[in-house]
């Protein structure tokens, strides 16, 4: 591990715990730079710059670039705050309209941390039963929300996105919590049938969420971060979430039941990583939380998943190239799920499949036959993406970085 990922994680660990660091050498202007970088791309310069900034180390930094920093964290931080008033302020108005809104990831993991704010959430998830969509896509329009794609066939989506004018409120509401036609990961949706009937409420700011329960939710956080490590990878505030929530949550969870999920979608030696670098690097204390030693004696190397989730960036958007692997990742992963084997070719980051691409162009779900004008349209997107973005999106390095990556879902035993 490089001298900069170890400073991160200390002054992440640290945050996490509601400390500061204490470091005395002073560090190089350009190794400041990276720090900070680093925490941006995780989405944890909040966190990060609390941790350090009162540290004699960052006494001799570089004044204007600690108050350029000191700025953005308190940007975010109060768009935070202004995020989480308008969710509670929505939440209350969806409850009054009828709807049982249930709050996963964003709201509830903030309220985890020492200085929730602190913890940034580009969206906030809500999970409703499918059935009550219309009257909660009423009840959001009153409340000034917006689709945040008119086209979208909302009817069909598993998950419809809403913005509002003139705020920083972006919600994704779910009527499942994974996309049911995923080769990948669809199935997932089975462990959370009853989800709604196993939710639970906390308080956060006064205001009573619904959410799911212990168990569903610890199982789901491992699941979300799976599904991006599946695609490009995903960011360390993920693996902050899933220890916070086990540390607070770990006496009420069934973690025999979860481990047994786990390895049924054959993401045990993954969840049992997370818990390992939460353990070597962020605090986690695994007998506090009630972890059994059949969770504590699978045998497994972080090493590599530390690696690859600090190189990824916050959901593996690190670079466009990394991104544009996920082709390469899960096609092995549905592959190996029909029992074939599955190679890294540019044919098959070029030309994905229809159902791949259903996503991006819904049209292919009731025009099959315009597969190839999809596919133009996909190459059109990638060759703009690549004159903006430069030598951070290319093919040859989409192909290697998603090589690297299925070898690394063989060495987890998510694919054979």
């Amino acid at each position: 591990m490089n001298a900069i990922n170890s400073l991160f994680l200390e002054a992440l660990g640290a945050s996490l715990r509601g400390e500061r660091v204490q470091w005395e050498n002073p560090l190089a202007a350009q190794d400041w730079a990276a720090l900070f970088q680093l925490a941006q791309a995780h989405h944890v310069l909040p966190m990060i710059f609390e941790a350090v900034y009162a540290c004699p180390a960052a006494r001799c930094a570089d004044a204007q670039l600690m108050q350029l920093v000191k700025r953005q964290t308190m940007q975010s931080v109060m768009m935070q705050a202004m995020k989480t008033g308008e969710l509670l302020a929505l939440v209350k108005h969806l409850k009054a309209a009828g709807v049982t809104p249930c709050v996963v990831k964003g709201a509830v993991c903030r309220s985890l941390y020492p200085s929730p704010d602190h913890r940034i959430s580009g969206d906030e998830d809500v999970l409703i039963p499918p059935e009550q969509f219309d009257r909660c896509h009423e009840a959001m329009l009153a409340f000034g929300m917006q689709p945040a794609d008119p086209q979208q066939d909302m009817q069909a989506a598993h998950e419809v996105p809403y913005g509002k004018p003139g705020s920083p409120l972006y919600i994704e509401l779910h009527k499942h919590l994974f996309p049911p036609d995923s080769d990948a990961y669809g199935d997932f949706n089975r462990f959370f049938a009853d989800a709604h009937a196993h939710a639970t409420e906390i308080v956060v700011d006064g205001t009573p969420l619904t959410t799911l329960g212990p168990t569903d939710h610890f199982f789901y956080l491992i699941c979300h971060a799976f599904k991006h490590f599946l695609h490009s990878g995903f960011g360390i505030r993920q693996v902050c979430d899933i220890v916070l929530f086990a540390g607070c949550y770990g006496q009420e969870i069934d973690w025999t039941g979860v481990l047994e999920n786990c390895r049924e979608i054959r993401a045990d030696q993954f969840a049992a990583a997370l818990l390992k670098i939460g353990r070597t690097y962020l605090g986690f204390d695994p007998n506090a939380a009630g972890c059994p030693q059949a969770w504590q004696e699978i045998a497994v190397d972080e090493g590599p998943m530390l690696d690859d989730l600090l190189s990824s960036g916050v959901f593996g958007d690190a670079s466009m190239s990394r991104k544009h692997s996920s082709t390469l990742t899960l096609s092995a992963v549905a592959a190996d799920k029909r029992g074939k084997k599955t190679r890294a070719n540019v044919l098959r980051t070029l030309f994905p499949s229809r159902k791949a691409l259903e996503g991006r162009y819904p049209f292919l779900r009731t025009k099959p036959w315009l597969l190839p004008l999809a596919w133009a349209m996909r190459i059109v997107h990638y060759a703009g993406e690549h004159r903006r973005a430069g030598t951070d999106n290319r093919a040859t390095e989409s192909l290697r970085i998603g090589s690297e990556r299925v070898e690394l879902l063989r060495r987890y035993g998510i694919i054979k």
